[in-house]
């Protein structure tokens, strides 16, 4: 009985995340109303926890997957409850990404939940909890742009669409940096159980380091401009123009003067 009662506690949603989606709820109402004084408050307010609503949705799907290919201990570390001060690194997992879209609008990944690997059998199972992550972001972009590639925007205030348009660049950006098959990221997570036992061992010791190499790399203007022309073309083909997405990022930066990165490409 009390091992029941033990799982139902691991699995309910945490009074954080019901928070979190509160206040995205709340702000969303504001932005959509324009009840808010500050437009840009009400914006910023509303695109940051919808991303860390994101980025609570992307770990829960890693766990959930990881659940049901073997790993059990995922419950008892608290990743099914939603809570994100549950997570192993909460600063790379929350922190970090939120500092990151403040800075300058990219979908920063991070690390956060712990999987026992050794308990899942299968090359495909250990893929797929790798990409479980980056899918969610995937289908957090098509929910975003729904408005946009349905072609239901009537009524719609302008405030609230270019607070989707950014939230959906971010989702974007999100999932592409994620599926890069660089070690330490999903996209090598999902490739690595298809590699040689050597291969693995070589790349091992970037794992530390893939992330912040990649974020290095675009700050070099012509990867930045290749990479963004990469996110606007698909943004696009959601229905989702560069205006929007622009229009969305300056209602949310707000405040004058703080460093960003460019979500233009740089010519």
């Amino acid at each position: 009985m009390a091992t029941t009662t033990s799982r139902h506690h691991d699995r309910r949603i945490s009074p954080v995340f019901l928070g979190i989606v509160a206040v995205m709820a709340v702000s969303g109402w504001a932005v959509w109303t324009s009840y808010a004084s500050s437009r840009g408050f009400a914006v910023f307010l509303f695109v940051t926890s919808a991303w860390v609503v994101s980025l609570c949705l992307h770990e829960y799907a890693h766990a959930r997957t990881a659940l049901h290919g073997g790993d059990i201990t995922v419950g008892a570390k608290g990743y099914l409850t939603l809570n994100p001060l549950k997570y192993t690194h909460a600063l790379l997992s929350i922190v970090l990404p939120v500092i990151f879209v403040i800075m300058g609008g990219i979908g920063l990944p991070g690390g956060a939940v712990f999987i026992e690997r050794g308990r899942i059998r299968g090359r495909w199972k250990h893929s797929l909890v790798s990409a479980a992550g980056p899918l969610t972001n995937v289908l957090f972009a098509i929910v975003c742009t729904a408005p946009f590639w349905l072609h239901a925007l009537d009524g719609v205030p302008a405030d609230f669409r270019n607070a989707l348009a950014f939230l959906a660049l971010l989702q974007v950006t999100a999932a592409l940096l994620n599926f890069l098959p660089v070690p330490g990221l999903d996209g090598y997570g999902i490739i690595e159980p298809w590699l040689s036992h050597s291969a693995r061992r070589q790349a091992e010791p970037f794992a530390p380091f893939g992330l912040l190499a990649v974020f290095a790399l675009l700050w070099v203007p012509e990867i930045n401009q290749e990479f963004f022309r990469l996110v606007y073309a698909i943004l696009d083909g959601l229905g989702v123009s560069d205006l929007d997405a622009a229009t969305g990022r300056s209602l949310y930066q707000f405040w004058p003067d703080l460093p960003s990165l460019s979500l233009t490409p740089q010519g």
